[in-house]
């Protein structure tokens, strides 16, 4: 059989949400409007990761090489939001998790996340 692997996700944008189907059949998926912060993680040798979460605290992780010009384009409508800063975040050489985005009315602490 010839032709590209079967990627390991699939991220769906659309006006109502962002959701990543993996390949186990997992889903995770987010409404805009339920957005409440955006972070970047960072690391060496590693797809950038986009983390957007809810107030919970749930949310769902987007890898940059999934994204395209419907993702950030998207991004944009969030109150406030500074694609540059996202840009800088993401070209970063520094391994880390920055948040770029954090929603005017957020919840009072979101908590830390591990990341594999």
């Amino acid at each position: 059989m010839h032709g590209n692997p079967m990627p390991d996700s699939y991220v769906y944008v659309t006006e109502e949400g962002v959701t990543r189907h993996y390949a186990d059949g997992s889903v995770e998926a987010l409404a805009w409007e339920d957005v409440v912060e955006v972070r970047v993680v960072t690391e060496s040798g590693s797809d950038v990761l986009y983390i957007l979460l809810d107030r919970d605290g749930e949310g769902c992780v987007v890898p940059r090489s999934a994204t395209d010009a419907t993702f950030l384009a998207r991004l944009r409508y969030l109150p406030d939001f500074d694609l540059d800063r996202l840009t800088l975040a993401a070209d970063s050489v520094h391994d880390g998790v920055v948040v770029v985005w954090r929603s005017p009315d957020p919840p009072s602490a979101l908590p830390d996340l591990e990341y594999d």
